[in-house]
C-alpha cells in the first residue's frame, strides 16, 4: 500500500490574478489607524470594521485599536476613526458636536462619490444610487443628504418602481465596490425610463474594483475553478466570485483563510485561478499557496491584466505633530 505522505502529488496550475488585494483606499485606511495608535497611544476607537477583514481588524485590535459600530459606544477623551466605507453626514457632526478628536478614513474613491452626490442635488436633483441596501457604504452615501434625496436600486427590474420627484430632475450615482457588468444593466433601465437622468462625469465603480474584475475575467475560462480571498461581508470580493461564475469558471468559491478551502470540491482538478479582494492582505494569498502547494505539484502563473500605482495622501491631523 501506498503511503499517502511519499505518494507523488498530482500537477496542479495556479493561475494568479493580478491585481489583486490590497487597493490604495485599503492601504489608507490600516495605516491611518495605526498612525493614529502611533500618535494618541492605545486605546483607539473605530466605528464600524476599518475595512471588511477578521485577519486585518485582529491585527489592529492586537495593537490598541477598539472596534464599535456606533459613535456613543466610545468614549469622548479617545479619538474615533471613521472606516473607509465612509459615514453619514450626521456621524462627524455628532463627533463634532461632542468635542471627540477623529479622524476620517473615507477611502477617497467614495468621498469623491459623496461630493458629486451633494452637487447635484445643489443643482436641484434628485438623486438614484445603486448599490447594495445596509452595505456601509450605501448608508454612508445616502447619508450626506437629507432622507427621500437619495433613491436606492440594487437592480434592473428595481428601476420600474422607482417614485421619483421630478422624471425631469434626477441624477445618478454608484456604490464603487459593484460589478461592472451588472451596474451597466441597471444604468441602461434608468436611461431608458429617464433619457434625461444625468450621470457621473467618470464612472463611480473604482479602479481597483474594475481591474480585480478584468483579471478574473482573463483566467475564468481557462481554470477549472477560482478560489477569492476575502470576507463574507466584502462586497468587492462576492462580486469577483460572481465575475468568475458569469465567465466560464465552473467553481467559484471564496473563502476567509487556507483553513476554508473545500479539498473534496477540488477532486481531480488541474488548474486553479487565485485572487483577492481589495481588503485581503497578501499573507492570506501566500497562505493559500502554501496549502495547495502541500497537497500538489504546484506551478504558479502570474496573469497580470494592470498596474497600479495609485496611493493615497492620510488625513492631515496625522502628519502634525501631536
Amino acid at each position: 500500500m501506498t503511503d499517502p505522505k511519499t505518494a507523488p502529488k498530482s500537477p496542479l496550475t495556479l493561475y494568479l490574478a493580478a491585481p489583486r488585494g490590497f487597493c490604495a483606499g485599503v492601504d489608507r485606511a490600516i495605516k491611518i489607524v495605526e498612525m493614529a495608535i502611533d500618535k494618541w497611544g492605545a486605546p483607539v476607537y473605530v466605528r464600524h470594521e476599518i475595512v471588511h477583514n477578521k485577519f486585518v481588524v485582529d491585527g489592529l485590535k492586537k495593537l490598541g485599536a477598539i472596534f464599535v459600530e456606533e459613535l456613543d459606544e466610545a468614549p469622548t477623551d479617545r479619538p474615533v476613526i471613521f472606516s473607509a466605507h465612509g459615514v453619514p453626514k450626521a456621524i462627524p457632526a455628532e463627533a463634532e458636536r461632542r468635542e471627540m478628536v477623529f479622524v476620517d478614513a473615507t477611502c477617497p474613491l467614495v468621498s469623491k462619490v459623496h461630493i458629486e452626490a451633494e452637487r447635484h442635488s445643489e443643482n436641484g436633483l434628485q438623486m438614484v444610487m445603486i448599490g447594495h441596501a445596509g452595505h456601509p457604504e450605501t448608508i454612508g452615501t445616502m447619508g450626506q443628504l437629507p432622507d427621500g434625496e437619495v433613491l436606492l436600486v440594487e437592480k434592473p427590474s428595481d428601476v420600474a418602481d422607482l417614485d421619483v420627484r421630478d422624471p425631469e430632475k434626477l441624477a445618478f450615482i454608484t456604490q464603487t465596490t459593484l460589478s461592472v457588468d451588472d451596474t451597466i444593466e441597471v444604468v441602461a433601465a434608468l436611461k431608458e425610463r429617464f433619457p434625461t437622468i444625468v450621470g457621473p462625469h467618470k464612472e463611480d465603480i473604482c479602479y481597483a474594483t474594475t481591474n480585480r474584475q478584468a483579471a478574473v475575467k482573463a483566467i475564468a475560462s481557462n481554470i477549472d475553478a477560482l478560489l477569492v480571498i476575502g470576507a463574507p461581508n466584502s462586497s468587492n470580493s462576492k462580486r469577483l466570485v460572481e465575475v468568475g461564475s458569469a465567465n466560464g469558471c465552473a467553481y467559484s468559491q471564496l473563502v476567509q483563510r487556507a483553513g476554508d478551502i473545500d479539498w473534496r470540491a477540488l477532486d481531480g482538478i488541474r488548474s486553479v485561478g487565485i485572487t483577492a479582494g481589495a481588503s485581503a492582505p497578501e499573507v492570506l494569498v501566500n497562505e493559500v499557496i502554501d496549502a495547495f502547494k502541500s497537497r500538489f505539484d504546484v506551478t504558479v502563473e502570474l496573469v497580470e491584466t494592470a498596474q497600479e500605482n495609485v496611493e493615497f495622501k492620510v488625513p492631515r491631523i496625522l502628519r502634525v505633530p501631536a
